[in-house]
Protein backbone atom coordinates (compact mmCIF):
# COMPACT_ATOMS: atom_id res chain seq x y z
CA UNK A 1 0.00 0.00 0.00
CA UNK A 2 2.71 2.37 1.11
CA UNK A 3 4.00 1.62 -2.59
CA UNK A 4 1.31 2.47 -4.51
CA UNK A 5 1.42 6.23 -2.55
CA UNK A 6 5.05 6.35 -3.45
CA UNK A 7 3.77 6.60 -7.27
CA UNK A 8 1.12 8.54 -6.62
CA UNK A 9 3.12 10.86 -5.27
CA UNK A 10 5.63 10.86 -7.95
CA UNK A 11 2.91 12.56 -10.59
CA UNK A 12 1.86 15.22 -7.59
CA UNK A 13 3.20 19.15 -9.09
CA UNK A 14 3.86 20.00 -5.77
CA UNK A 15 7.47 19.75 -4.86
CA UNK A 16 7.90 17.24 -1.57
CA UNK A 17 9.56 18.28 1.92
CA UNK A 18 12.66 15.96 1.32
CA UNK A 19 13.01 17.96 -2.03
CA UNK A 20 12.78 21.49 -0.18
CA UNK A 21 14.92 20.67 2.15
CA UNK A 22 17.18 19.63 -0.42
CA UNK A 23 17.00 22.44 -2.23
CA UNK A 24 17.45 24.72 1.21
CA UNK A 25 20.28 23.01 1.88
CA UNK A 26 22.39 23.75 -1.35
CA UNK A 27 21.23 27.35 -1.29
CA UNK A 28 22.97 27.31 2.41
CA UNK A 29 26.04 26.25 1.01
CA UNK A 30 26.51 28.77 -1.67
CA UNK A 31 24.95 31.32 1.10
CA UNK A 32 28.00 31.07 3.10
CA UNK A 33 30.16 31.81 0.39
CA UNK A 34 27.66 34.59 -1.77
CA UNK A 35 26.94 36.49 1.49
CA UNK A 36 30.14 37.62 2.28
CA UNK A 37 30.98 38.24 -1.06
CA UNK A 38 28.70 40.28 -1.70
CA UNK A 39 28.89 42.49 1.50
CA UNK A 40 32.27 42.99 0.44
CA UNK A 41 31.44 44.28 -3.19
CA UNK A 42 28.76 46.25 -1.35
CA UNK A 43 31.37 47.94 0.49
CA UNK A 44 34.03 48.41 -1.72
CA UNK A 45 31.46 50.05 -3.89
CA UNK A 46 30.45 52.48 -1.45
CA UNK A 47 34.28 53.13 -0.51
CA UNK A 48 35.02 54.16 -4.41
CA UNK A 49 31.57 55.69 -5.37
CA UNK A 50 32.46 58.73 -7.53
CA UNK A 51 31.78 62.26 -6.26
CA UNK A 52 30.73 63.79 -9.43
CA UNK A 53 32.88 66.54 -9.14
CA UNK A 54 34.23 67.23 -12.61
CA UNK A 55 37.39 69.93 -11.55
CA UNK A 56 40.04 70.26 -13.13
CA UNK A 57 38.74 68.91 -16.55
CA UNK A 58 38.65 71.05 -19.18
CA UNK A 59 36.85 70.17 -22.92
CA UNK A 60 35.08 71.97 -25.44
CA UNK A 61 32.40 70.23 -26.05
CA UNK A 62 31.86 70.29 -29.60
CA UNK A 63 27.98 69.44 -29.09
CA UNK A 64 27.66 72.78 -27.41
CA UNK A 65 27.18 75.49 -30.13
CA UNK A 66 28.75 79.29 -29.53
CA UNK A 67 26.07 82.08 -28.60
CA UNK A 68 23.73 82.28 -31.63
CA UNK A 69 24.62 79.26 -33.58
CA UNK A 70 21.86 76.45 -33.43
CA UNK A 71 21.71 72.70 -34.45
CA UNK A 72 18.76 72.21 -36.40
CA UNK A 73 17.46 69.27 -37.99
CA UNK A 74 15.38 68.47 -41.59
CA UNK A 75 14.53 66.37 -44.46
CA UNK A 76 16.63 66.57 -47.68
CA UNK A 77 14.69 67.73 -50.41
CA UNK A 78 17.15 67.53 -53.44
CA UNK A 79 20.88 66.82 -53.86
CA UNK A 80 23.40 69.01 -55.92
CA UNK A 81 26.83 69.34 -57.20
CA UNK A 82 28.39 72.39 -57.51
CA UNK A 83 31.12 74.73 -57.18
CA UNK A 84 32.50 75.12 -53.29
CA UNK A 85 31.96 79.13 -53.81
CA UNK A 86 28.59 78.74 -54.43
CA UNK A 87 27.77 78.84 -50.90
CA UNK A 88 24.62 81.34 -50.89
CA UNK A 89 20.30 80.36 -51.69
CA UNK A 90 20.66 80.25 -55.67
CA UNK A 91 18.91 77.12 -57.47
CA UNK A 92 16.15 76.89 -54.57
CA UNK A 93 14.09 76.26 -57.60
CA UNK A 94 15.51 72.58 -57.71
CA UNK A 95 14.23 71.65 -54.04
CA UNK A 96 11.24 69.92 -55.07
CA UNK A 97 12.68 67.94 -57.64
CA UNK A 98 14.14 65.34 -55.98
CA UNK A 99 16.79 65.16 -58.12
CA UNK A 100 20.54 65.76 -57.81
CA UNK A 101 22.25 68.02 -60.29
CA UNK A 102 25.36 66.79 -61.89
CA UNK A 103 25.50 69.50 -65.14
CA UNK A 104 26.45 72.37 -66.03
CA UNK A 105 27.62 73.98 -62.32
CA UNK A 106 29.60 70.77 -62.07
CA UNK A 107 31.58 71.72 -65.46
CA UNK A 108 32.82 75.05 -63.29
CA UNK A 109 36.46 75.28 -62.34
CA UNK A 110 37.36 75.08 -59.17
CA UNK A 111 35.92 72.35 -56.55
CA UNK A 112 33.04 70.38 -56.55
CA UNK A 113 31.44 70.04 -53.34
CA UNK A 114 27.42 68.24 -52.06
CA UNK A 115 25.20 70.57 -51.29
CA UNK A 116 21.56 69.08 -50.08
CA UNK A 117 18.38 70.79 -49.87
CA UNK A 118 16.70 70.84 -46.84
CA UNK A 119 13.77 71.63 -45.25
CA UNK A 120 13.92 72.66 -42.07
CA UNK A 121 11.77 70.68 -39.14
CA UNK A 122 10.78 73.81 -37.21
CA UNK A 123 9.39 75.62 -40.38
CA UNK A 124 10.86 78.07 -42.44
CA UNK A 125 11.86 78.11 -46.26
CA UNK A 126 14.72 75.50 -47.86
CA UNK A 127 18.20 75.86 -46.67
CA UNK A 128 21.52 74.79 -48.37
CA UNK A 129 23.17 72.50 -46.39
CA UNK A 130 27.04 72.04 -47.41
CA UNK A 131 27.78 67.99 -46.95
CA UNK A 132 31.21 67.06 -45.39
CA UNK A 133 32.97 65.32 -48.29
CA UNK A 134 34.00 62.10 -46.54
CA UNK A 135 30.01 61.61 -45.69
CA UNK A 136 29.38 62.50 -49.76
CA UNK A 137 32.16 59.83 -51.19
CA UNK A 138 31.36 56.93 -48.34
CA UNK A 139 27.38 56.84 -48.33
CA UNK A 140 26.55 60.23 -49.46
CA UNK A 141 23.03 61.69 -48.87
CA UNK A 142 19.80 61.05 -50.78
CA UNK A 143 16.32 62.74 -50.66
CA UNK A 144 13.90 62.35 -48.09
CA UNK A 145 17.00 61.63 -45.45
CA UNK A 146 16.58 63.36 -41.94
CA UNK A 147 19.93 65.10 -41.07
CA UNK A 148 20.68 67.57 -38.10
CA UNK A 149 22.86 70.75 -39.37
CA UNK A 150 24.59 73.69 -37.85
CA UNK A 151 22.97 76.43 -38.67
CA UNK A 152 25.52 79.51 -39.06
CA UNK A 153 23.18 82.00 -40.37
CA UNK A 154 22.83 84.50 -37.35
CA UNK A 155 26.39 84.91 -36.74
CA UNK A 156 27.35 85.54 -39.89
CA UNK A 157 24.51 88.39 -40.92
CA UNK A 158 25.36 90.54 -43.91
CA UNK A 159 28.27 88.40 -44.80
CA UNK A 160 26.26 85.56 -45.43
CA UNK A 161 26.66 84.07 -49.23
CA UNK A 162 29.94 85.68 -49.01
CA UNK A 163 31.55 82.01 -49.88
CA UNK A 164 31.51 80.85 -46.09
CA UNK A 165 28.43 78.16 -45.62
CA UNK A 166 25.61 79.43 -43.58
CA UNK A 167 24.80 75.81 -43.41
CA UNK A 168 26.79 72.42 -42.19
CA UNK A 169 26.07 69.21 -42.49
CA UNK A 170 26.70 67.27 -38.61
CA UNK A 171 25.19 64.08 -38.53
CA UNK A 172 22.19 61.32 -39.42
CA UNK A 173 18.89 61.40 -37.61
CA UNK A 174 18.63 57.99 -36.82
CA UNK A 175 15.96 58.17 -34.41
CA UNK A 176 13.17 56.35 -35.90
CA UNK A 177 15.07 53.38 -36.92
CA UNK A 178 17.21 52.40 -33.49
CA UNK A 179 13.95 52.66 -31.95
CA UNK A 180 12.46 50.67 -34.03
CA UNK A 181 15.08 47.82 -33.97
CA UNK A 182 15.23 48.34 -30.21
CA UNK A 183 11.17 47.51 -29.84
CA UNK A 184 11.58 44.56 -32.10
CA UNK A 185 14.48 43.21 -29.88
CA UNK A 186 12.57 43.81 -26.70
CA UNK A 187 9.14 41.99 -28.65
CA UNK A 188 11.47 39.00 -29.68
CA UNK A 189 13.42 38.39 -26.65
CA UNK A 190 9.55 38.91 -24.61
CA UNK A 191 8.13 36.57 -27.26
CA UNK A 192 10.56 33.74 -26.99
CA UNK A 193 11.62 33.98 -23.36
CA UNK A 194 8.57 35.64 -21.95
CA UNK A 195 8.78 36.82 -18.07
CA UNK A 196 12.39 35.41 -18.28
CA UNK A 197 13.11 37.60 -21.16
CA UNK A 198 11.14 40.35 -19.84
CA UNK A 199 13.48 40.49 -16.82
CA UNK A 200 16.71 40.09 -18.26
CA UNK A 201 15.68 43.46 -20.23
CA UNK A 202 15.34 44.77 -17.00
CA UNK A 203 18.46 43.64 -15.85
CA UNK A 204 20.19 44.89 -18.56
CA UNK A 205 18.98 48.76 -17.91
CA UNK A 206 20.12 48.04 -14.51
CA UNK A 207 23.76 46.67 -15.86
CA UNK A 208 23.23 50.40 -17.92
CA UNK A 209 22.57 52.26 -14.60
CA UNK A 210 25.83 50.94 -12.79
CA UNK A 211 28.01 51.69 -15.99
CA UNK A 212 26.86 55.28 -15.86
CA UNK A 213 26.78 55.74 -12.59
CA UNK A 214 29.62 53.80 -10.97
CA UNK A 215 32.27 52.78 -13.49
CA UNK A 216 32.65 55.58 -16.02
CA UNK A 217 32.56 58.47 -13.10
CA UNK A 218 35.36 56.61 -11.66
CA UNK A 219 37.61 56.33 -14.29
CA UNK A 220 37.15 60.18 -14.80
CA UNK A 221 37.87 60.91 -10.99
CA UNK A 222 41.44 58.60 -11.11
CA UNK A 223 39.69 55.79 -9.35
CA UNK A 224 41.68 52.20 -9.24
CA UNK A 225 40.76 51.00 -12.30
CA UNK A 226 41.24 47.56 -11.63
CA UNK A 227 38.83 47.47 -8.54
CA UNK A 228 36.51 49.88 -10.41
CA UNK A 229 35.99 47.10 -12.97
CA UNK A 230 35.98 43.91 -10.69
CA UNK A 231 33.18 45.74 -7.91
CA UNK A 232 31.47 47.05 -11.22
CA UNK A 233 31.47 43.54 -13.11
CA UNK A 234 30.16 41.98 -9.72
CA UNK A 235 27.40 43.95 -8.97
CA UNK A 236 26.46 43.60 -12.35
CA UNK A 237 26.21 39.89 -12.20
CA UNK A 238 24.72 39.70 -8.94
CA UNK A 239 22.10 41.93 -10.37
CA UNK A 240 21.37 40.44 -14.00
CA UNK A 241 21.66 36.58 -12.92
CA UNK A 242 19.27 36.72 -9.57
CA UNK A 243 17.01 39.42 -11.63
CA UNK A 244 16.52 37.29 -14.93
CA UNK A 245 17.08 33.42 -13.80
CA UNK A 246 15.61 34.12 -9.66
CA UNK A 247 17.23 32.83 -6.65
CA UNK A 248 18.23 29.33 -6.88
CA UNK A 249 20.97 27.29 -6.08
CA UNK A 250 21.84 27.11 -10.01
CA UNK A 251 21.77 30.68 -10.28
CA UNK A 252 24.12 31.14 -7.59
CA UNK A 253 26.58 28.49 -9.02
CA UNK A 254 26.62 30.44 -12.49
CA UNK A 255 27.71 33.38 -9.71
CA UNK A 256 30.20 31.64 -8.43
CA UNK A 257 31.78 30.62 -12.07
CA UNK A 258 31.04 33.90 -12.95
CA UNK A 259 33.07 35.83 -10.48
CA UNK A 260 36.00 33.05 -10.59
CA UNK A 261 36.05 33.49 -14.53
CA UNK A 262 35.94 37.50 -13.99
CA UNK A 263 38.93 37.43 -11.11
CA UNK A 264 41.28 35.79 -13.93
CA UNK A 265 40.46 38.24 -16.46
CA UNK A 266 41.00 41.02 -14.49
CA UNK A 267 44.73 39.93 -12.74
CA UNK A 268 45.58 38.75 -16.92
CA UNK A 269 43.86 42.08 -18.17
CA UNK A 270 46.39 43.49 -15.38
CA UNK A 271 49.08 41.90 -16.61
CA UNK A 272 48.56 42.15 -20.08
CA UNK A 273 47.95 46.22 -19.90
CA UNK A 274 51.45 46.29 -18.42
CA UNK A 275 53.54 44.11 -20.32
CA UNK A 276 52.07 44.57 -23.51
CA UNK A 277 52.79 48.70 -22.89
CA UNK A 278 48.78 49.20 -23.91
CA UNK A 279 48.62 53.26 -23.96
CA UNK A 280 45.84 53.63 -26.74
CA UNK A 281 48.72 55.58 -29.00
CA UNK A 282 47.17 56.75 -31.90
CA UNK A 283 43.75 56.51 -30.89
CA UNK A 284 42.09 60.04 -31.77
CA UNK A 285 39.71 59.56 -28.46
CA UNK A 286 42.16 58.51 -26.18
CA UNK A 287 44.28 61.43 -27.57
CA UNK A 288 40.96 63.66 -26.68
CA UNK A 289 40.24 62.25 -22.91
CA UNK A 290 44.42 62.99 -22.13
CA UNK A 291 43.96 66.12 -22.64
CA UNK A 292 40.75 66.79 -21.08
CA UNK A 293 42.65 65.84 -17.50
CA UNK A 294 45.66 64.62 -16.02
CA UNK A 295 43.31 62.19 -13.82
CA UNK A 296 42.18 60.20 -16.66
CA UNK A 297 44.61 57.02 -17.33
CA UNK A 298 44.08 55.61 -20.85
CA UNK A 299 45.84 52.32 -20.14
CA UNK A 300 43.70 52.19 -16.96
CA UNK A 301 39.96 52.80 -19.41
CA UNK A 302 41.89 49.99 -21.48
CA UNK A 303 42.58 47.44 -18.47
CA UNK A 304 38.55 48.11 -17.51
CA UNK A 305 37.29 47.71 -20.87
CA UNK A 306 39.31 44.56 -20.99
CA UNK A 307 37.06 43.38 -18.10
CA UNK A 308 34.39 44.27 -18.88
CA UNK A 309 34.01 43.52 -22.36
CA UNK A 310 33.51 39.37 -21.78
CA UNK A 311 30.50 39.94 -19.26
CA UNK A 312 27.67 39.01 -21.50
CA UNK A 313 29.48 35.58 -23.06
CA UNK A 314 30.94 34.65 -19.70
CA UNK A 315 27.18 34.95 -18.01
CA UNK A 316 26.18 32.63 -21.33
CA UNK A 317 28.62 29.82 -20.64
CA UNK A 318 28.02 29.79 -16.54
CA UNK A 319 24.63 29.59 -16.36
CA UNK A 320 24.40 27.34 -19.13
CA UNK A 321 26.92 24.79 -17.40
CA UNK A 322 25.14 25.53 -14.56
CA UNK A 323 21.80 24.04 -15.43
CA UNK A 324 23.24 21.24 -17.76
CA UNK A 325 24.98 20.10 -14.39
CA UNK A 326 21.01 20.05 -12.26
CA UNK A 327 19.09 18.11 -15.15
CA UNK A 328 22.11 15.44 -15.90
CA UNK A 329 22.06 14.92 -12.10
CA UNK A 330 18.27 15.03 -11.79
CA UNK A 331 18.06 12.54 -15.22
CA UNK A 332 20.45 9.86 -13.28
CA UNK A 333 20.84 10.89 -9.24
CA UNK A 334 22.74 7.90 -8.82
CA UNK A 335 25.55 9.16 -10.58
CA UNK A 336 29.24 9.65 -9.45
CA UNK A 337 30.78 12.74 -8.90
CA UNK A 338 33.36 11.95 -11.34
CA UNK A 339 31.22 10.71 -14.01
CA UNK A 340 28.66 13.48 -13.58
CA UNK A 341 31.64 15.90 -13.83
CA UNK A 342 33.29 14.55 -16.82
CA UNK A 343 29.42 14.09 -18.92
CA UNK A 344 29.36 18.38 -18.14
CA UNK A 345 32.14 18.62 -19.28
CA UNK A 346 31.96 17.25 -22.59
CA UNK A 347 28.66 19.92 -22.67
CA UNK A 348 31.25 22.69 -21.57
CA UNK A 349 33.89 21.62 -24.27
CA UNK A 350 31.22 22.31 -26.95
CA UNK A 351 30.28 25.34 -25.65
CA UNK A 352 34.28 26.35 -25.42
CA UNK A 353 34.44 25.76 -28.92
CA UNK A 354 31.81 27.84 -30.59
CA UNK A 355 32.09 30.60 -27.66
CA UNK A 356 35.84 31.28 -29.06
CA UNK A 357 34.71 31.79 -32.14
CA UNK A 358 31.83 34.15 -31.05
CA UNK A 359 34.45 36.41 -29.20
CA UNK A 360 37.09 36.17 -31.81
CA UNK A 361 34.45 37.38 -34.83
CA UNK A 362 32.69 40.02 -32.44
CA UNK A 363 35.83 41.50 -32.26
CA UNK A 364 37.06 41.11 -35.71
CA UNK A 365 34.23 42.65 -37.01
CA UNK A 366 34.18 45.91 -34.64
CA UNK A 367 37.66 46.57 -36.01
CA UNK A 368 37.21 45.79 -39.47
CA UNK A 369 38.27 49.40 -40.80
CA UNK A 370 41.54 48.80 -38.94
CA UNK A 371 42.20 45.37 -40.71
CA UNK A 372 41.57 46.57 -43.76
CA UNK A 373 43.79 49.35 -43.55
CA UNK A 374 46.88 47.04 -41.88
CA UNK A 375 45.97 44.91 -44.95
CA UNK A 376 46.53 47.80 -47.58
CA UNK A 377 50.05 48.73 -45.80
CA UNK A 378 51.13 44.52 -46.07
CA UNK A 379 52.76 44.17 -43.19
CA UNK A 380 54.13 41.42 -41.77
CA UNK A 381 51.67 39.26 -39.83
CA UNK A 382 53.12 39.13 -36.38
CA UNK A 383 54.52 42.60 -36.55
CA UNK A 384 50.76 43.70 -37.77
CA UNK A 385 49.07 41.76 -34.76
CA UNK A 386 51.40 43.53 -32.31
CA UNK A 387 51.37 47.11 -33.65
CA UNK A 388 49.30 49.60 -32.15
CA UNK A 389 46.27 49.62 -34.14
CA UNK A 390 45.25 45.59 -33.61
CA UNK A 391 47.32 44.81 -30.08
CA UNK A 392 44.35 46.00 -28.18
CA UNK A 393 42.20 43.88 -29.77
CA UNK A 394 44.30 41.03 -29.93
CA UNK A 395 44.75 41.10 -25.83
CA UNK A 396 41.23 41.91 -25.52
CA UNK A 397 39.78 38.79 -27.54
CA UNK A 398 43.08 36.40 -25.19
CA UNK A 399 42.74 37.31 -22.09
CA UNK A 400 38.46 37.03 -22.42
CA UNK A 401 39.00 33.70 -23.98
CA UNK A 402 41.37 32.65 -21.52
CA UNK A 403 38.79 33.61 -18.76
CA UNK A 404 35.98 32.10 -20.07
CA UNK A 405 37.56 28.88 -20.92
CA UNK A 406 38.82 28.48 -16.99
CA UNK A 407 35.26 29.58 -15.84
CA UNK A 408 34.01 26.36 -17.48
CA UNK A 409 35.50 23.44 -15.40
CA UNK A 410 35.09 25.51 -12.10
CA UNK A 411 31.16 26.29 -12.87
CA UNK A 412 31.13 22.49 -13.09
CA UNK A 413 32.74 21.42 -10.28
CA UNK A 414 30.74 23.61 -8.14
CA UNK A 415 27.68 22.49 -9.22
CA UNK A 416 28.51 19.08 -8.91
CA UNK A 417 29.63 19.34 -5.23
CA UNK A 418 26.67 21.32 -4.58
CA UNK A 419 24.37 18.90 -5.92
CA UNK A 420 26.35 15.98 -4.30
CA UNK A 421 25.56 18.13 -1.43
CA UNK A 422 22.07 18.28 -1.43
CA UNK A 423 21.14 14.31 -0.63
CA UNK A 424 18.94 13.55 -3.76
CA UNK A 425 21.04 10.61 -4.32
CA UNK A 426 20.37 9.33 -0.55
CA UNK A 427 16.54 10.18 -1.13
CA UNK A 428 16.10 8.03 -4.25
CA UNK A 429 18.06 4.99 -2.47
CA UNK A 430 15.15 5.55 0.19
CA UNK A 431 12.75 4.87 -1.90
CA UNK A 432 10.25 6.90 -4.58
CA UNK A 433 10.84 9.08 -7.67
CA UNK A 434 13.60 11.63 -6.98
CA UNK A 435 12.40 14.94 -8.70
CA UNK A 436 9.04 15.65 -9.92
CA UNK A 437 7.49 18.18 -13.03
CA UNK A 438 7.73 20.68 -10.91
CA UNK A 439 10.89 20.23 -9.39
CA UNK A 440 12.68 20.78 -13.20
CA UNK A 441 10.18 23.70 -13.37
CA UNK A 442 10.33 23.96 -17.09
CA UNK A 443 12.14 21.33 -18.04
CA UNK A 444 9.46 19.19 -20.04
CA UNK A 445 10.53 16.41 -20.77
CA UNK A 446 13.73 15.88 -19.02
CA UNK A 447 11.35 15.92 -15.83
CA UNK A 448 8.72 13.12 -17.30
CA UNK A 449 12.39 11.08 -18.47
CA UNK A 450 13.67 11.16 -14.79
CA UNK A 451 10.59 10.41 -13.01
CA UNK A 452 10.40 7.12 -15.35
CA UNK A 453 14.38 6.86 -14.59
CA UNK A 454 13.21 6.60 -10.53
CA UNK A 455 9.75 5.48 -10.67
CA UNK A 456 10.56 1.53 -9.66
CA UNK A 457 12.32 0.02 -7.05
CA UNK A 458 12.00 -3.82 -7.84
CA UNK A 459 13.88 -3.12 -10.50
CA UNK A 460 17.55 -5.54 -10.06
CA UNK A 461 18.85 -3.29 -13.26
CA UNK A 462 20.81 -0.33 -12.88
CA UNK A 463 19.10 2.66 -11.49
CA UNK A 464 18.47 4.67 -14.45
CA UNK A 465 17.48 1.66 -16.56
CA UNK A 466 13.85 0.34 -16.91
CA UNK A 467 12.75 -3.06 -18.83
CA UNK A 468 9.30 -3.03 -20.75
CA UNK A 469 6.58 -6.31 -20.53
CA UNK A 470 9.36 -8.33 -23.39
CA UNK A 471 12.06 -7.68 -20.50
CA UNK A 472 13.77 -4.96 -22.86
CA UNK A 473 15.36 -2.51 -21.53
CA UNK A 474 13.16 0.94 -22.21
CA UNK A 475 14.96 4.47 -22.75
CA UNK A 476 13.83 7.20 -20.27
CA UNK A 477 11.60 9.75 -21.52
CA UNK A 478 10.46 7.82 -24.30
CA UNK A 479 6.98 6.42 -25.15
CA UNK A 480 8.01 2.71 -24.24
CA UNK A 481 9.27 3.73 -21.10
CA UNK A 482 5.98 6.11 -20.37
CA UNK A 483 3.52 3.26 -21.09
CA UNK A 484 5.68 0.94 -18.60
CA UNK A 485 5.64 3.37 -16.09
CA UNK A 486 1.89 3.64 -16.42
CA UNK A 487 1.53 -0.44 -16.63
CA UNK A 488 3.67 -0.21 -13.26
CA UNK A 489 1.29 2.18 -11.11
CA UNK A 490 -1.41 0.46 -12.36
CA UNK A 491 -0.60 -2.80 -11.38
CA UNK A 492 0.68 -1.66 -8.28
CA UNK A 493 -3.04 0.44 -7.57
CA UNK A 494 -4.35 -2.85 -8.31
CA UNK A 495 -2.63 -4.98 -5.88
CA UNK A 496 -3.50 -2.60 -3.01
Amino acid sequence: MGHGHSHGHSENSEPTPQAIASRKRANWILAAILVPVGVLTLVAMMVLWPSGSREGITFSSPYQPAPGVTFDTGKIQSVVVESCTQTGQSNTGQSNTGQTDTGQNSQSGGSQCTFAFTEPDKGGDVVKVVINPDVAMSHGVDVGDSIRYLNLSAVQGASAGSGAPAYVFVDFVRSIPIALLAVLYAAVVIAVARWRGFRALLGLVGAYFVLVSFILPGLVEGKPPLLLALVGSTVIMIGVLYFAHGFSARTSTALLGTIFGLSITALLAAWATDAANLAGVGNHDASTLVNMSPQISISGIILCGLIISGLGVLNDVTITQSSAVWELYELAPNTSARKLFSSAMRIGRDHIASTVYTIAFAYAGAALPILIIVMLYDRPLAEALTSAELSEEVIRTLVGSIGLVLAIPVTTLIAVLVVKATGIKRLAAAGGASVSPDELRDTGSLAAAAVVAGSGSEDTHDADTRLDAHGKPARPGSRRAQREAERRGGSTDNTT
